[in-house]
C-alpha cells in the first residue's frame, strides 16, 4: 500500500495544469490545495481539478497542514522566492526548471533546505525519460566506449510578447532559461561538470537571449555543443558519440 501523499500546488499556470493531470497517475498523489495571486484564479484552478482547497495568497498554501510537499510552478524569476517561502513553513519542494535563476539563488535555496533537513528538487522530468534510463545502462556497459561528444538542440518560434514569461527579463524569460536548461542538464548528466565554458547569443529587445549556443568543454577534450532558440524550430535532438567505431548502434540519438 502506499501512503498517500498530499500535494499542495503554488501556481497556476499551464505548467501547473499539466503537473496536477501527471499527478493523477502517481500512485498515492493526491492534490490537497494550490495558491494562487488572486481569489478568482485559486477558485477556478480548484475547481476544474477538485482540489479542495484554492487560497488567494501563497503563504496560506505552503501554511496548510494538510500539504505534505510543495510543487513550485511560478515563474522563474520567483523560484527562489517560493522555494524558500515552502521551505520556512517546513514543506519539502519540487521546483519546476529551472531551479533559479541564477547560482547564488540556487545555493541559497539548497543551503535552506539542507539546514532545515528537507527535500528539494528541481522538476528536472526529462531525467526520468525511458530514453534516458536506457542511456544511462548504455553508458554504465560503456557500449560506446568513453564519451568525446554531446551534441543537443531545443527550439520553438515563440510568440512573440514582451510581457510574455519567454521574452520578459522579469519573469526570468530567455531561451537559455526556458529550454537550455535541458541541454544542459543532459550535458552534465553524460560528462559531468566542465572545465570551460564558451557562450554566445542573440538578445532581443527585451533584453533576453533569443537563441543561444554553448560549448561546454573537459578535461581531455571532450565537448557539449548546444543550442537554444525562442525563434526558430530545431530539431529537438541530442547525439552521444563514444570513442567505439563501427556499426551504428554504436551512438545514441533521440
Amino acid at each position: 500500500m502506499h501512503r498517500r501523499i498530499h500535494w499542495g500546488i503554488l501556481g497556476t499556470g499551464v505548467v501547473a495544469q499539466d503537473f496536477v493531470r501527471g499527478l493523477r497517475a502517481v500512485p498515492g498523489a493526491e492534490l490537497s490545495a494550490v495558491g494562487s495571486r488572486t481569489p478568482a484564479n485559486a477558485d477556478k484552478f480548484a475547481r476544474a481539478f477538485a482540489a479542495p482547497h484554492g487560497y488567494a495568497s501563497y503563504d496560506e498554501l505552503v501554511n496548510d497542514r494538510a500539504v505534505d510537499v510543495v510543487y513550485v510552478a511560478t515563474p522563474a524569476a520567483f523560484h527562489r522566492d517560493h522555494c524558500l517561502l515552502a521551505l520556512a513553513a517546513g514543506k519539502p519542494v519540487l521546483c519546476e526548471k529551472p531551479f533559479a535563476t541564477t547560482a547564488a539563488e540556487a545555493r541559497e535555496v539548497v543551503a535552506k533546505a539542507r539546514s532545515a533537513r528537507l527535500f528539494c528538487m528541481e522538476a528536472m522530468w526529462m531525467r526520468f525519460l525511458p530514453a534516458i534510463a536506457r542511456l544511462r545502462e548504455l553508458l554504465d556497459k560503456k557500449v560506446i566506449g568513453e564519451v568525446r561528444l554531446v551534441s543537443a538542440d531545443m527550439g520553438f518560434p515563440a510568440a512573440y510578447d514582451p510581457a510574455s514569461r519567454f521574452f520578459d527579463p522579469k519573469l526570468g524569460g530567455g531561451a537559455m532559461l526556458d529550454l537550455g536548461v535541458y541541454l544542459l542538464s543532459l550535458a552534465f548528466f553524460v560528462l559531468g561538470r566542465p572545465d570551460r565554458v564558451v557562450a554566445q547569443a542573440t538578445i532581443g529587445p527585451t533584453g533576453v537571449d533569443e537563441d543561444s549556443s554553448t560549448v561546454l568543454h573537459y578535461p581531455g577534450g571532450k565537448l557539449a555543443v548546444l543550442t537554444a532558440s525562442l525563434r526558430v524550430e530545431l530539431p529537438g535532438e541530442a547525439l552521444i558519440v563514444g570513442e567505439n567505431k563501427g556499426d551504428a548502434d554504436h551512438s545514441f540519438g533521440g
